[in-house]
């Protein structure tokens, strides 16, 4: 079941880029593992997702460590919240965190990548749609806090990460995608490249919104209840 939900989503996102005139190969598929057990995980990875993310730091530390006794090789994405005070255990398993809102919270990841002497690879998370109960900072702060984290020298800013509103008007949603997509391009024009900086992605969109997302512009999608459904 597993291998045919990543096989569906393969061919749906090279189905949409096709139409878009895209390379599908520029598309990165997160496979959301948060509620996934590890034999699910390894299913998944046995049938070609090469990106996982997690939410919570203890279950996926847990989970993490179950993989690599298994011999399972993955690229590892941090995509939920978090705390200052669980950057020192985040780091030294994740490759990639995706969920960074905050100045206080990059220089903590400094402060903690220093010490294991490590470059931490990380997205800026921006709240575009301005919903109080999610995370990120707001889209006018959002390209201040790119500049802030750039001057830091054991972080990498890969890109930027948003959450589209979970409703159904799919304009309001394509608005979220493309704020983003245009803040991406406003900092872009204004920086260019910098040492630690490679504004190369743009993680937007789920199971229930990747196609809007797509077609908006990004190469990052988090799917989990489509595959693990």
């Amino acid at each position: 079941m597993i291998k045919d939900n990543v096989n569906n989503i393969n061919n749906k996102i090279a189905s949409i880029c096709a139409h878009l005139r895209r390379d599908p190969k520029e598309i990165v598929l997160v496979g959301v593992t948060k509620y996934a057990d590890v034999p699910s995980i390894k299913e998944a990875v046995d049938a070609g997702i090469m990106h996982i993310g997690e939410n919570y730091v203890q279950d996926a530390v847990k989970k993490l460590e179950e993989l690599d006794t298994l011999g399972v090789k993955v690229t590892k994405h941090f995509i939920g919240h978090l705390q200052t005070n669980k950057v020192k255990l985040v780091l030294p398993v994740f490759d990639l965190i995706q969920s960074v809102d905050s100045f206080k919270l990059a220089q903590e990841i400094e402060k903690q990548a220093l010490k294991i002497g490590k470059r931490v690879d990380i997205l800026v998370q921006v709240n575009i749609s301005g919903e109080k109960q999610k995370f990120g900072a707001d889209k006018l702060s959002g390209h201040q806090l790119v500049k802030d984290i750039s001057a830091l020298k054991n972080i990498r800013i890969l890109g930027l990460m948003t959450m589209a509103p979970e409703i159904e008007d799919k304009d309001i949603i394509r608005e979220c995608f493309k704020g983003l997509r245009l803040l991406r391009d406003q900092i872009v024009e204004e920086m260019g490249r910098r040492d630690h900086m490679d504004m190369k992605y743009l993680s937007m969109g789920m199971s229930a919104d990747y196609e809007i997302a797509l077609e908006e512009g990004s190469n990052m999608v988090r799917i989990g209840r489509a595959i693990f459904k």
